[in-house]
């Protein structure tokens, strides 16, 4: 049976939701904090892991530096393609799955943003991900992936959400293992007489999972913030932001 996240139907059906207007509208935002925790200088070479339809692979080649977007699914890599095209940025667009995707000592920066780790069933395959990425670094190289940690996650759960957006409706169920290790969500999308429901399930990590996890595959340091901006992950963190150096 193909997981959740190998299915293009997925992706496709939930695209509204997950790269809303407002999502685009905050991108430049992010990526102005995004450079700044990294301390990226112009011309660096970026890679944006699991960059779908390129948000942020758009906003750092606008802004001059030079990125590979790597991404499975192939509407979203030819929507990026076409934006980039209609802005005249040059973007290498590359689509491969994550656990895959390797180019030994490449990049200064690699980012991962909007959970797009905790994917696989197997803990193996985060670590390969991970392997591959300090692999695909330059020495001194730096890494930022961007989570809901559990710490964050044990203050703000909800078991259920929802919204419209242009008359389409967007409902969200969530249950949490009995270990914490995992959260199990019922996406439904209500678009007119059609219903679409999803399941799917991610990995949680604390911080110090995800330290650990990073130090493991050969980072010699992590930081960790509790948004974009570098306020510490503390009891007010909105998100696990993990800084990792090569």
């Amino acid at each position: 049976m193909t997981v959740w996240h190998e299915r293009d139907v997925f992706w496709e059906a939930m695209a509204p939701k997950i790269f809303s207007a407002l999502h685009w509208e905050l991108a430049p935002l992010e990526i102005e904090k995004v450079t700044a925790l990294l301390e990226l200088k112009h011309g660096n070479r970026v890679l944006d892991l699991c960059c779908g339809t390129g948000r942020h692979s758009l906003e750092l080649a606008r802004l001059g530096f030079r990125v590979t977007g790597v991404d499975r699914t192939s509407r979203y890599l030819d929507e990026a393609r076409r934006k980039a095209k209609e802005r005249s940025l040059n973007i290498d667009f590359r689509q491969i799955d994550m656990r895959d995707y390797c180019r030994p000592e490449t990049f200064d920066a690699v980012i991962n943003l909007y959970t797009s780790f905790g994917y696989f069933e197997d803990l193996r395959d985060d670590k390969r991900v991970l392997n591959n990425i300090y692999t695909s670094l330059k020495k001194g190289g730096r890494l930022l992936i961007d989570l809901m940690g559990k710490e964050v996650l044990d203050r703000i759960f909800r078991e259920r959400d929802w919204y419209e957006d242009s008359g389409v409706f967007f409902l969200e169920e969530r249950k949490l293992s009995d270990d914490g290790g995992w959260i199990h969500n019922r996406w439904i999308k209500i678009d007119g007489d059609k219903r679409d429901e999803f399941h799917l399930s991610l990995r949680l990590y604390s911080g110090e999972e995800l330290s650990s996890l990073l130090y493991e595959s050969g980072f010699r340091e992590v930081k960790l913030y509790g948004d974009l901006s570098g306020k510490p992950y503390d009891d007010t963190a909105n998100r696990l932001i993990a800084l990792a150096i090569r």
